[in-house]
């Protein structure tokens, strides 16, 4: 039931005019940009889906862009290049600490950027601020965004759906709700296609032969730079059944409000709003442990201590750097991890 052919983020469709396309570093009001009559190209999932994401990392480096630097950084710097986007919207707060260095980069090489801000307060004055900031840059009105918002939100419904039967059904593996989620970055670039997508799987999903037996993992952190965990941990007998920041990315919790849907969204606004949605998904879904993977060279690692602390859960703090499948080390510790878990789970 892959929708994929591998284990990598889906395929924003690059097809469209390039004077249409926008590219983006993370989630943002694609509603704007559709009302706009713009395609929203999220840069992340085009760089990982690629046919050599590591050649891409090299490129930027490269260019000049130092080791130490997250991978995903210098894979949406050369695929911007790469694939001739002209227009980026790039979140200076709200999600990596290096964008504005990043936009900088960019604005080097011709691009036009486009900044967009998340309130750390999430205060709902400042937010509104930045989308209409957005909307005039766009040259769209507030009625076109909120058509569109209507038509988006009915393709997250089923995106909602294909979570439920995950955790509530245990028909759905932890790699394809992993991927209908962060697909809602920006829709693949092509809602009709995404819709149908998303009703051709459903068919499948609803009449497949329920899991059992198998631990149940809460997934926590950003998306991963790797390209097999998914498929790796349902070999040792353990599913994913709560993708958390992929989650978020469906705006999981609708409301008709634009801006309300936008503080709603926990990614931007700090570990504690995410603890909030965090301890309430792994109590509802019955998770038995947490597996917590940061990016080499991100400051979100230092939110390791706050979630170790604070989730009565074992949790498992796990590190990518490069694009590619899990190296060794990181093979052995969920090996050690699931057997704890397995022991844990006998004694009981």
């Amino acid at each position: 039931m892959n929708p994929t052919t591998n284990n990598q983020q889906p395929t924003t469709n690059m097809q469209t005019d390039p004077d249409t396309r926008i590219g983006i570093t993370t989630t943002i009001p694609i509603e704007v940009i559709y009302a706009a009559g713009a395609v929203p190209v999220d840069l992340n999932n085009v760089f990982i889906n690629g046919s050599d994401p590591q050649a891409m990392v090299e490129q930027a480096e490269l260019d000049g862009y130092p080791r130490n630097i997250c991978a995903w950084i210098k894979g949406i710097y050369s695929t911007a290049l790469q694939q001739g986007i002209r227009r980026i919207v790039a979140v200076t707060q709200g999600d990596c600490s290096n964008t504005c260095a990043l936009m900088e980069t960019l604005v080097v090489k011709g691009l036009e950027v486009i900044p967009f801000a998340y309130p750390y307060d999430a205060d709902c004055d400042m937010l509104s601020l930045q989308i209409e900031k957005l909307m005039v840059r766009l040259g769209v009105r507030w009625n076109e965004v909120r058509e569109t918002k209507a038509c988006l939100d009915d393709i997250r419904g089923r995106v909602h759906r294909i979570d439920r039967l995950t955790w509530e059904e245990d028909r759905v593996s932890g790699f394809d709700n992993h991927y209908y989620q962060v697909s809602c970055s920006d829709m693949n670039g092509d809602p009709d296609a995404f819709r149908r997508q998303c009703d051709d799987f459903l068919k499948q999903a609803e009449s497949a032969e329920p899991r059992k037996g198998e631990l149940r993992l809460a997934y926590v952190g950003v998306p991963p730079i790797v390209s097999d965990i998914y498929g790796y941990l349902e070999g040792m007998g353990a599913r994913v059944v709560y993708n958390e920041v992929q989650r978020q990315f469906s705006f999981p919790r609708p409301v008709d409000d634009l801006i309300e849907q936008y503080r709603r969204f926990t990614y931007p606004y700090g570990i504690f709003r995410r603890l909030e949605d965090i301890k309430l998904e792994i109590a509802r879904r019955r998770a038995d442990a947490v597996i917590h993977y940061t990016q080499s060279f991100c400051f979100r690692q230092i939110e390791d201590l706050i979630l170790q602390q604070e989730l009565n859960l074992p949790v498992l703090a796990l590190e990518g750097e490069n694009p590619g499948p899990l190296d060794a080390r990181s093979r052995m510790r969920i090996d050690s991890f699931i057997e704890m878990l397995r022991a844990g789970k006998v004694h009981r």
